[in-house]
């Protein structure tokens, strides 16, 4: 069998994964909130933890990996957007749900095992929240409950790495008058007559965001699971937090063995902003005719542990990849397997990287049937995916030669108005132009109209 290794953050180092029963792999990825469309940063934790979903399934059996991704679907921030918008927030949330859906499924996500909702686990965080409250780990006051950071000052700080006398001389903390401690973190909160609330014995009020998680993916995945992922913004001090609860209200159990953090997105070299105009949501993009598996490919060419940059040309470049990749597995059948090359490479630390380039190595070669099964091990080249490159493929040839017969008479003449017309001229028909010494590509891009190409002839 495959050794899959991970690069678990509460170890700092790669492991080689043990699963705690191989019949029954257990993952748990923290999901969106939902209140409005998935920003591109918020899809890539989406598609990392795909990746790891499809190689798990792909070692141990499809019917042996259980995957919980929740919503949080209680949230200030729904609150607010429900009040400016005097919509219901169940309309809000039921929309804004199904929007997450369709877009990470036209990103090729899978949908996980298990989408918990946390308005339906209220029962199990209260009484998770009285749990830890009867060991000392938690206390009532003035309507709110709170966990006590002190109770478990030997454990907290192991992922982070951080001590609690550093985080509290470094931490932005909620200060409030009926905290024991600056760290300590609300469980519970009261909720005025207009927010959504529910009966508890601290009174009517609504769960704070950490407790969500340690409840669901108790309740799914029991004491112990194997895998708990998301992006390293969540490390602390929601992660942080979950450990925490977890393991002091089920201190028999171990929580979650390996720890998976991505890194974050940029757009262009430069932080996802919308101060700086760059932001965008996946929805933009797929209305603006990018093709979800385009993303995804785009995704997949940077290692998750290392932070993302989403270019233009990236875009263009990924496209032409793959138009190339579909013509050549078109009517073809993938082998049984993805080539040992290919698994043993994503198997190392999810190294889609790795797997990228072993597919470069399978179409140079001719390999059809290997480039499709290792493709499909990605989330790539499937059928349904394919939609948008069932166009006709343009032979580019001759307007590549006559590029570069213009380009070669004005090094002579010195006269570029001819180049410079049909450089703007291929532009316009969504063609990247790129020119060297030896020659002249035309790379179709995002927004290629075969229609204005045909007008040049």
């Amino acid at each position: 069998m495959t050794t899959i290794k991970l690069h678990n953050t509460k170890s700092r180092s790669k492991e080689a994964f043990a699963p705690i029963d191989p019949q029954n792999v257990r993952m748990y990825v923290c999901g969106p909130t939902v209140y409005d469309r998935a920003h591109l940063g918020n899809a890539r934790p989406v598609v990392v933890f795909d990746v790891l979903f499809r190689l798990l399934r792909h070692v141990y059996g499809a019917d042996h990996v259980t995957y919980a991704r929740n919503f949080t679907d209680v949230d200030d921030k729904i609150n607010a957007r429900a009040a400016e918008s005097g919509r219901e927030i169940g309309e809000i949330t039921a929309e804004t749900t199904q929007w997450f859906l369709d877009d990470m499924g036209a990103l090729g996500a899978l949908e996980p095992t298990h989408m918990p909702r946390a308005t339906q686990y209220i029962p199990q965080m209260v009484a998770m929240i009285a749990d830890l409250i009867a060991r000392g780990h938690a206390y009532a006051a003035e309507g709110h409950v709170l966990f006590a950071v002190d109770s478990w000052r030997e454990g907290y700080g192991q992922l982070s790495g951080r001590s609690v006398d550093d985080m509290i001389a470094g931490a932005r903390v909620e200060v409030a008058p009926y905290k024991k401690n600056p760290m300590d973190f609300v469980l519970w909160k009261p909720s005025s007559a207009d927010q959504p609330g529910w009966e508890s014995p601290w009174g009517r009020g609504r769960p704070g965001w950490h407790i969500e998680c340690s409840a669901m993916s108790h309740d799914l995945l029991g004491d112990s699971f194997d895998i708990h992922g998301g992006g390293n913004d969540l490390m602390f001090p929601h992660h942080e937090n979950e450990i925490a609860q977890s393991c002091c209200a089920n201190p028999k159990g171990e929580f979650a063995r390996y720890w998976l953090h991505n890194e974050m997105l940029q757009v262009e070299g430069k932080k996802m902003s919308k101060s700086l105009g760059n932001f965008f949501t996946v929805r933009d993009l797929l209305d603006k005719g990018v093709p979800g598996e385009v993303v995804r490919f785009v995704f997949l060419q940077t290692h998750y542990r290392k932070p993302m940059d989403w270019t233009e040309k990236k875009a263009a470049e990924a496209e032409a990849t793959l138009r190339k990749w579909r013509a050549l597995t078109a009517g073809i059948e993938p082998t049984a397997s993805a080539a040992a090359a290919v698994v043993d490479a994503l198997a190392d630390d999810l190294n889609t990287a790795g797997v990228i380039a072993e597919m470069h190595k399978l179409a140079a070669a001719g390999d059809a049937a290997g480039l499709l099964a290792a493709g499909q091990l990605l989330g790539l080249l499937s059928e349904d995916m394919g939609a948008w490159a069932k166009g006709p493929v343009v032979d580019l040839s001759a307007h590549e030669a006559q590029l570069f017969a213009a380009r070669q008479a004005a090094m002579e003449t010195k006269d570029f108005a001819e180049v410079d017309r049909l450089k703007a001229a291929y532009t316009e028909a969504g063609l990247e132009v790129r020119m060297s010494k030896t020659g002249v590509e035309l790379v179709p891009g995002t927004g290629f109209d075969a229609a204005k190409l045909e007008a040049l002839a």
